[in-house]
């Protein structure tokens, strides 16, 4: 018992204030515990808990420090006591100018959550499905950047290549980073396994084969995705470019809530993998502008962080570092296993759907996350019929659902993409895709599917050619 608690005692009645101190210690052992031990806790902290200690972490950064007197160009000033609130009073960043995980000697307190928060989810991750993973770094960029910085650190230790082999994958920022890193992307189609589409591993063979080895950067494969594509053969692809020498870098943006996707990318870090990226906010709900760069050597991490210039903000870090406390190792799990459950819901309620209004599910067992809902009663009709559908679901406040619409190509960077979203230039039928990602509720599925059934109640009523012709113009 210290200096002020025994002063305590000497205003209040004894049992009162040694129940006091017992909770004040109650939550020490904890915080302690959380230092010792750099792991996500089991269970959730209480909300206040979690305030308590985020002060008290704050009072250790430099523009908290009582007499202070910051004469230089960053001191952490807040003009509105609102934001200051909203950042717990830390306004400093994580990181140095030559390194985003480095120590920041004003900020301790900041830096301290950022390495606290980098343990956590390495832990949290070795335990639902990557026990061989060396380091995870949080970073205050999105999925595409982050893969950019892997690009750019990569390239630093190849610079006479030039090349990234990429499965197709029809999503804007996975193929931009490679154009926004400087590099050339190699696109290789992908075919159907009778399962879902998947990149093609002897195409990509060939590309290495006619490249050559030392002219190519990495191969950039994907493991979640929109259905009908599904998880590229990480497998088969590691033993690639563990065969050839070739990098891998794995897009796993919302794969972390998919187990069966960790132990994808575990299986294949067997051969080789050098790092894989997977975003905060789609895997933990948290505010977008985060992810995890993770790798199965702690070496090739290191150097994806001092590829980043300057500080960073600490926000993605606060995030995850408060949400991994709130809900525990414990809640996530939980979480995972409703969201698979919800996922077979949505599937048996879609596929009620099409037995009401014809259409199909297509059967894409690989993809774990996504589904594909194809307008096969329509038949080949006009894209901006199917896309008509996705404006009146939209109009009735369905978000995240994606029409995906035949002849709909687009260019970006000068590259053309047939069929765009779709992730094959192969003719298709209009179709739908919905997914049951953490978080997603019964209630949503059900508002979902029932707004879906007005919408095809009311084209149903309509198809027929002077319909379409008078409604979307076409001839």
């Amino acid at each position: 018992m210290d200096a002020t608690t025994l002063k305590a005692t000497k205003y209040f009645v004894r049992q009162y204030s040694d129940q006091a101190f017992q909770c004040f210690e109650s939550r020490r052992k904890k915080i302690m515990k959380l230092f010792e031990s750099k792991s996500c806790p089991d269970d959730p902290w209480k909300d206040e808990e979690i305030e308590v200690f985020l002060h008290e972490i704050a009072m250790m950064d430099s523009n908290n420090f009582i007499g202070s007197c910051g004469v230089g160009e960053r001191e952490a000033r807040f003009a509105s006591q609102i934001v200051a609130r909203r950042h717990y009073y830390m306004g400093h960043g994580i990181g140095r100018s030559g390194d985003i995980t480095e120590i920041q000697p004003k900020a301790a307190g900041s830096s301290l959550i950022g390495q606290l928060s980098n343990c956590m989810i390495l832990d949290l991750l070795k335990s639902i499905g990557l026990p061989s993973l060396k380091k995870c770094i949080i970073v205050p960029l999105a999925t595409g950047m982050s893969i950019l910085l892997c690009l750019r650190t990569l390239h630093s230790s190849r610079p006479e290549a030039k090349y990234v082999i990429w499965p197709r994958l029809d999503q804007k920022s996975c193929f931009k980073c490679i154009l926004a890193s400087g590099l050339v992307p190699r696109i290789v189609k992908n075919v159907d396994t009778g399962k879902g589409l998947v990149g093609c591993v002897e195409d990509i063979e060939k590309e290495i084969e006619s490249l050559g080895p030392e002219s190519i950067v990495c191969i950039l494969s994907t493991v979640s995705s929109f259905a009908p594509k599904v998880p590229d053969d990480v497998v088969n692809v590691a033993q690639l470019c563990k065969k050839y020498n070739v990098p891998h870098i794995v897009n796993n943006a919302y794969g972390i809530q998919s187990p069966s996707y960790l132990e994808l990318i575990e299986k294949a870090s067997k051969s080789r993998v050098d790092l894989f990226v997977s975003s905060t906010d789609k895997n933990f709900m948290v505010p977008v502008g985060g992810s995890i760069i993770c790798g199965f050597e702690a070496k090739i991490v290191d150097e994806v962080g001092k590829m980043y210039p300057g500080r960073g903000s600490a926000n993605p870090s606060m995030d995850m570092f408060i949400t991994l406390l709130n809900i525990g190792k414990k809640g996530y799990l939980e979480l995972l296993d409703e969201r698979k459950k919800m996922f077979i819901y949505l599937k048996n309620e879609l596929e009620e759907v099409s037995q009401e209004f014809g259409g199909e599910v297509l059967e894409t067992p690989g993809n774990q996350l996504s589904l594909a809902f194809v307008f096969s009663q329509f038949g080949s009709l006009h894209h901006k019929f199917f896309t008509e559908i996705g404006s009146m679901l939209f109009s009735k406040f369905v978000m995240g659902a994606r029409i995906v619409a035949p002849g709909d190509s687009k260019t970006i960077g000068g590259y053309a993409f047939k069929n765009w979203g779709s992730h094959t230039d192969e003719s298709f039928i209009g179709y739908l895709t919905a997914s049951a990602t953490v978080g997603v509720k019964k209630e949503d599925i059900d508002s979902f599917v029932k707004q879906f059934k007005t919408v095809l109640l009311k084209v149903s009523k309509h198809i027929n050619q002077k319909f379409v012709c008078e409604v979307f113009k076409t001839k």
